[in-house]
């Protein structure tokens, strides 16, 4: 699986969780916090997307994310 396809996936549960966000407005750069996702949101967004891409990470994997496009690598390593 590619980076975009998992970005895909990612954005699209982001957008869901966060329902006033547009698909321009969300960049790699960007946090989700920075993109009004709560950490109720951000866990959401996870565990959705875990799901979706027939994945497990483990917690403190994820304690080091802290842009989408790190999020992208944790999972990446994983599919």
């Amino acid at each position: 699986m590619t980076d975009e396809e998992i970005f895909t996936v990612v954005r699209r549960n982001l957008m869901e969780v966060v329902p006033e966000l547009e698909d321009a407005d969300i960049r790699l750069e960007h946090s989700m916090r920075e993109l009004g996702a709560n950490s109720i949101d951000r866990m959401d967004v996870v565990i959705a997307s875990q799901e979706d891409l027939g994945i497990t990470v483990p917690s403190s994997q994820l304690a080091s994310v802290d842009d989408i496009a790190s999020l992208l690598e944790v999972f990446g390593r994983h599919v």
